[in-house]
């Protein structure tokens, strides 16, 4: 049986914004991540799927819901709790140039972290291991007297990749680590992480907009639109048989590397813009884009359901107790 390393209860996370309004980021979602696994976490710019990562990471507070990890609610964790916390949880931030201090050295950079964790009274173990993690993710230890504008993306994202190694964590959040890169590099890096997690056994959470991606990497994806899950399955079942309309619209942006099949195929084109997560529709928040929609659409909230093994969904097409779906469900070829 996995181990569920973390799990993410009912979370929400609201912002109040000017004149008292409320910015609804993160609405009841509930997913885990079991020890060992990469889970993705995918959706539009703006879906929420960032917020969940600084939530779990404990940079944002919740509104409400439970963040549990390795059987610990983490809002409730004491300040000396949250210093071992921090040690076992770290992020891999998206902009390789603004997550690095352009004044410090790589050397400095990556041992900052075990100087505040006091891992090292020693200098000159700390500097090796600095060396060792720099020889980790690709780069050598003539690097580490150089400061980060001295190198490319791919190598800036190598090194917070290696800054996020410095306290030998079990829990990584990548929050978006390739979306700010040469499209050459970013298999580079995807590599890079998926090596370093079959030697260290790591956990990640992989938050990407790039689903052609995310599918190299991860074992379980999380598709969100609007601050809500939509769909949760393995990462093969997804591709192979996408339940939630946003879903098959998502992926059938992706191009096929034959160009018969790419000419012939349908595109599935979304009309309209993306609602405001201040003042999001009723019903579904998908359904003012969903080509799809019904009346039920408007009125409920569609449940969040099992409809096959393992594979879960939010949408009304798949309610079997609405009598206004066998329309929508023939439509949609949903058996």
């Amino acid at each position: 049986m996995d181990e569920k390393i973390l799990q993410i209860r009912n979370l929400k996370k609201h912002f109040v914004v000017g004149k008292g309004q409320v910015l609804q980021a993160v609405n009841d979602v509930s997913f885990h991540v079991n020890k060992g696994e990469t889970f993705g976490l995918v959706g539009e710019s703006g879906c929420g799927k960032s917020t969940i990562g600084r939530t779990i990471l404990g940079l944002y507070d919740k509104t409400d819901g439970d963040v549990i990890y390795d059987g610990r609610n983490v809002h409730e964790l004491t300040e000396k709790e949250k210093f071992s916390y921090y040690r076992n949880m770290q992020m891999i931030f998206q902009d390789p140039y603004a997550s690095l201090n352009p004044r410090s050295t790589v050397k400095e950079v990556i041992s900052e972290p075990m100087e505040v964790h006091g891992l090292y009274k020693d200098k000159r173990q700390q500097l090796n291991r600095v060396y060792q993690l720099l020889e980790e993710v690709g780069l050598n230890r003539d690097h580490a007297n150089r400061y980060p504008h001295e190198f490319s993306g791919g190598q800036r994202q190598r090194i917070g990749i290696a800054r996020a190694l410095a306290l030998d964590p079990d829990f990584i959040i990548a929050d978006e680590p390739i979306s700010a890169l040469d499209v050459s590099v970013q298999a580079q890096v995807v590599n890079l992480l998926k090596e370093i997690q079959q030697e260290k056994g790591l956990t990640f959470l992989f938050i990407a907009h790039d689903l052609s991606m995310v599918k190299q990497i991860s074992d379980r994806i999380g598709v969100m639109y609007l601050g809500n899950m939509m769909e949760l399955t393995e990462s093969a079942q997804l591709y192979e048989k996408p339940l939630h309309p946003y879903t098959q619209a998502l992926l059938s942006a992706i191009p096929i590397p034959d160009p018969d099949i790419e000419e012939s195929r349908e595109r599935i084109i979304l009309e309209g813009d993306l609602p405001s997560p201040i003042n999001p529709p009723s019903g579904c928040v998908f359904r003012t884009r969903c080509p799809m929609a019904m009346e039920v659409c408007s009125l409920k909230n569609p449940t969040w359901q099992e409809v096959e093994q393992d594979h879960y969904v939010a949408c009304h097409l798949y309610d079997e107790n609405l009598e206004d779906t066998e329309k929508a469900r023939n439509l949609a070829g949903v058996k």
